[in-house]
C-alpha cells in the first residue's frame, strides 16, 4: 500500500484529520503538497501553499504551481470542510446553510477542478472527505448532512465521469472523528467509540494507494462503534 514518491495534494491540511492525513501519506514516502488558509510550517518532504479554496483562479494558481515543484499531481485528498449545528427553527437566516455548503462541497469541486489537467496527465486519485451523518440526517444536522451528501453525489458523478480516463474518485465517510473540540462539544460521549483521525487517514491513504486502483465511486464508512 506504499505511496512511494507519489504527490498527494491535501487541502485542509492544518486541521486535525489534514495533519493525520499529512502524517500517514509522508509515513508511506509521499510527497505532499499542503493547502490551507492558514499558514504553518509543513514537515519534511512538504510543502506548503495558502489558497482560498472559493477562489477557482487562486485555487489554479495553486495547483500549477505544485505541479511545477514537484513534476506532476498524483493524488488529491479533500479535507477542507466545517461543522455546524443548527435547527431550523433556530435560524434567522440561511447563513450557516450557504457556508456549510460552501466550504464542505464546493472547496471539493473547486480543488478537484483546478488538480484534474494534472491527474488526468498520468492516471490520479480523487479522495473526498464526507459524513457519516449525511446517511441519514438528524435534529441540527440539516445544513450539514445536506452539503455532507452533496460531496457523496459529486463523488459519485465525477467517478463516471472519469472512469475510463484512469482517474478513481472515491470518498470517506467517517462517523464523530476523536478530535479536542469533539470532546469539549460533547464531554459525557464514549470517546472509545469515535474514530481517531489516524483511522480516517488510513483509510483515505488506502484509497489513494495501488491497491485501490480497481475501486472508484465508492463511499468506505470509517464508523467506528458508532
Amino acid at each position: 500500500m506504499s505511496l512511494n514518491d507519489k504527490v498527494i495534494v491535501i487541502t485542509g491540511a492544518f486541521g486535525q484529520l489534514g495533519r493525520a492525513v499529512t502524517a500517514e501519506v509522508l509515513c508511506q514516502k509521499a510527497r505532499a503538497a499542503l493547502l490551507d488558509i492558514a499558514e504553518e510550517d509543513a514537515p519534511n518532504r512538504a510543502h506548503f501553499w495558502r489558497v482560498d479554496l472559493a477562489s477557482l483562479a487562486d485555487t489554479q494558481i495553486a495547483m500549477g504551481a505544485i505541479a511545477a515543484e514537484f513534476g506532476r499531481i498524483d493524488g488529491l485528498v479533500n479535507v477542507a470542510g466545517g461543522f455546524t449545528w443548527q435547527t431550523l427553527e433556530s435560524s434567522s437566516d440561511l447563513a450557516a446553510w450557504h457556508r456549510m455548503y460552501e466550504i464542505n462541497a464546493m472547496t471539493c469541486v473547486t480543488a478537484s477542478m483546478a488538480a484534474l489537467p494534472y491527474l488526468l496527465k498520468d492516471g490520479g486519485r480523487i479522495v473526498n472527505v464526507g459524513a457519516a451523518a449525511a446517511v441519514r440526517g438528524a435534529t441540527g444536522m440539516g445544513p450539514y448532512a445536506a452539503a455532507k451528501s452533496a460531496v457523496a453525489r459529486f463523488t459519485e458523478s465525477l467517478s463516471d465521469e472519469l472512469k475510463h480516463r484512469n482517474v478513481a474518485v472515491n470518498a470517506v465517510l467517517p462517523s464523530i472523528i476523536d478530535t479536542p473540540q469533539n470532546r469539549a462539544d460533547m464531554p459525557n460521549a464514549d470517546f472509545s467509540a469515535w474514530v481517531t483521525p489516524q483511522d480516517v487517514a488510513q483509510a483515505i491513504a488506502f484509497l489513494l494507494s495501488d491497491a485501490a486502483r480497481s475501486i472508484t465511486g465508492a463511499l468506505l464508512p470509517v464508523t467506528g462503534r458508532i
